[in-house]
């Protein structure tokens, strides 16, 4: 298995100062670092999107085979050549002093109307470590599906959000033609696809 030639200490802060803060927070860093090549790079200027830990959780029926996606628009999409309303997860940041666990089952009744849901990991990446310290923690929420579309959202937050449950071979169907195009969702249908007869014979 492949390890780390270097860890933390082999970065060197030479400064941090936050150049915005509105909803979001961006951080210009100083550092330098060691090169593969031996000697050190820098010193170099980096901007770095800050944020708090965030969690994602596809709703998972297993007993009926269906799963629940969310629509809602999204800013960064406004390129999409389609629709800047996104097929994707139930999501949210995790507040602070609260697990990712719990900040699932609360976004989970935010946006869906999901309230007896078991919580299975899945996984915890970076979701651009180029220019973004935001970890994602991944989870699949088994629940009861049936009869559970509408329209949710918390209201001061300006949050519009449909959820639509669908056929689980209709949502691999989506990840095979593009229609779900944002990372968190397609690794979560991915893993499902992979590891979801571990969940048959559930009753949610």
């Amino acid at each position: 298995m492949l390890k780390h030639q270097y860890t933390l200490e082999d970065v060197e802060v030479l400064g941090r100062k936050t150049v915005y803060q509105g909803f979001f927070r961006m951080d210009q860093i100083k550092l330098r670092h060691r090169l593969f090549g031996g000697g050190w790079v820098g010193p170099v200027a980096r901007e770095l999107f800050v944020r708090r830990s965030v969690m994602a959780v596809l709703p998972y029926d297993p007993a009926n085979r269906l799963v629940g996606l969310l629509e809602q628009f999204r800013i960064g999409a406004l390129a999409d050549k389609t629709s800047p309303w996104l097929f994707e997860l139930v999501a949210g940041i995790c507040d602070p002093g609260e697990t990712p666990q719990q900040t699932a089952h609360r976004e989970l009744e935010e946006e869906a109307g999901l309230t007896d849901v078991e919580i299975v990991p899945i996984h915890e990446y970076w979701v651009s470590p180029g220019g973004t310290d935001e970890m994602l923690s991944l989870f699949c929420g088994l629940t009861n599906l049936k009869g559970a579309e509408g329209v949710f959202g918390v209201e001061h937050e300006a949050e519009d959000i449909r959820l639509h449950v669908i056929a689980l071979d209709e949502a691999f169907e989506m990840v095979e033609q593009g229609h779900c195009n944002n990372a968190a969702t397609i690794i979560a249908l991915q893993w499902l696809r992979l590891n979801g007869e571990k969940f048959a014979g559930i009753d949610n």
